[in-house]
């Protein structure tokens, strides 16, 4: 669920680019894993602060050009101010296809998280096959998180300093370049983890600057919220059926045959974005801070940084009975079929809560249940305390990924809350960050699993997460009650209403 890397100058050969018709002026974390496909979560994968004067998205009063798709049709007139729907109840997944603009998007978002998901099994073998070391195959897959950090934080102005469709292609561009590299023969180990970073670095700008794209493409209401959903469930669906697709293409190919096919599928995720896309300008000016004190500026928000802290906080106790599964069919003896029902839980039930919730509750219920969904997600692993069988076991993970509904309330507490011209910047902070966490979350995992029995750590990883989860939960309705126009009380329902 990962992805790419930022240019200043326009691709070679693409020659000048058309522009999306726009109104005159007034006033995305995006996921979207998988990035390059991480997982994001939806990564594969992932704001803004104030009024713009460049119109760069459909949060204006303008009619919604040619290549942008049939609307206003479906949709309703996009005269709103938070985007083209009004009604109190979701449009439902199908609305949100009938924009042709998405439909491209999504297909990419098929393209590269296929990429990511291959390439890394790939490389993990690759490495594995040239070295013999456990140790430098597991640290191939470990280093998709670890670099997260350091691309989200440094490169993260640039998704709002930059016209975004650029991004994007150079983005896919580089990882293909990055993955041709690895086809070559006499590419040492070390320049093939060298690159395994540099993919991962470029991955939450990617991210990043998707997300806030579908701002602009679907507006900020509930079709954006619906966007959003459905690449977080394809990169759900990836844990599922990618590493399947890449088992078996690796049964057909060398390890250096299977990358070069992910160098393609890259190239045809560019290539999709650019002419199926429209050109949008940079969301922030050219003085806008890209470095660090950037970053600053939106975290030093009170309100988004604690939606963020909501954003990151369930997912890093979340994966710790994914980590812990492998030991823990050990622990209690049973088959590696097993082992693949507890891997498989998790996903399932995060996909089966994002289905109903997108397709059944209307945008205020969605909005209402956030924090309750949220500060309960870890509680079913209490089910871990009697050292249960693979059934309960599993259905303990199921719990905690329906939960994971929540999040489609979050994602228009999100929209709504950073202003426009950091919105890049802030959804790269927030993909990035999620991939993070998951890493330590995994390592603090495992750590903990040295000195307690698995059964124990997860049951535990309950008791913990709630407890930090209602901390955060608090922090979150302090913000929306200090006087900020916060997306917890009567100013963050209307927007949810609207959206």
């Amino acid at each position: 669920m990962p992805k790419h890397d930022h240019p200043t100058t326009a691709l070679p050969g693409t020659g000048p680019e058309p522009t999306a018709a726009a109104p005159p002026p007034p006033h995305p974390p995006g996921p979207v894993s998988a990035g390059p496909a991480q997982a994001d979560p939806v990564s594969a994968g992932p704001a803004q602060a104030g009024p713009v004067s460049a119109p760069v998205g459909p949060a204006q009063a303008a009619p919604v050009s040619a290549p942008v798709g049939p609307v206003s049709a479906p949709v309703g007139p996009v005269s709103a101010p938070v985007g083209p729907v009004a009604a109190p109840v979701g449009p439902g997944y199908r609305a949100v296809f009938q924009v042709r603009e998405f439909r491209v998007v999504f297909v990419a978002h098929l393209f590269s998280l296929l990429g990511v998901v291959v390439s890394e099994l790939a490389l993990t073998v690759l490495v594995y096959d040239l070295t013999r070391s456990p140790l430098l195959s597991s640290l191939t897959f470990a280093l998709g998180f670890l670099p997260y950090l350091v691309g989200g934080t440094l490169l993260a102005g640039l998704t709002d300093r930059l016209p975004p469709r650029r991004i994007l292609v150079v983005c896919d561009l580089f990882c293909a370049g990055c993955v041709a590299l690895m086809v070559v023969p006499a590419t040492p180990v070390a320049v093939l983890l060298a690159l395994r970073c540099a993919i991962a670095v470029v991955s939450p700008v990617f991210n990043g600057t998707r997300m806030a794209t579908l701002a602009d493409i679907l507006g900020e209401g509930d079709l954006f919220v619906l966007g959003r959903s459905l690449l977080r469930i394809v990169s759900q669906s990836a844990l599922l059926t990618g590493f399947a697709v890449g088992g078996v293409l690796l049964t057909v190919v060398p390890p250096r045959g299977a990358l070069a096919v992910t160098a393609t599928t890259f190239l045809v995720s560019a290539l999709l974005l650019r002419l199926g896309t429209v050109r949008r300008p940079a969301r922030a000016s050219g003085s806008a801070d890209s470095g660090l004190s950037g970053t600053w500026a939106v975290l030093r928000n009170r309100r988004v940084r604690a939606l963020m802290l909501m954003f990151w906080m369930p997912p890093l106790f979340a994966v710790v009975p994914e980590a812990l599964a492998a030991p823990y069919a050990d622990e209690i003896g049973v088959s590696t079929a097993a082992l693949g029902l507890l891997m498989c839980a998790l996903p399932v039930g995060t996909i089966a809560g994002e289905l109903f919730a997108g397709s059944f509750l209307s945008a205020a219920t969605r909005s209402r249940i956030v924090l309750p969904l949220a500060v309960t997600g870890v509680l079913p692993y209490l089910l871990y305390v009697p050292e249960p069988g693979v059934a309960l076991a599993a259905v303990a993970l199921f719990l905690a990924g329906a939960t994971g509904a929540y999040t489609l309330g979050l994602d228009a507490w999100f929209v709504a809350a950073v202003p426009e011209e950091q919105r890049g910047r802030a959804m790269t902070l927030m993909s990035a960050g999620m991939m993070t966490v998951q890493g330590i979350g995994m390592a603090g995992a495992g750590i903990a699993a040295e000195f307690a029995p698995v059964h124990v750590v997860v049951a535990g990883t309950g008791v913990l997460g709630t407890v930090c989860l209602l901390v955060v939960a608090a922090e979150l309705r302090a913000a929306g009650a200090a006087g900020e126009t916060g997306p917890v009380g009567p100013a963050g329902d209307r927007k949810a209403r609207r959206g």
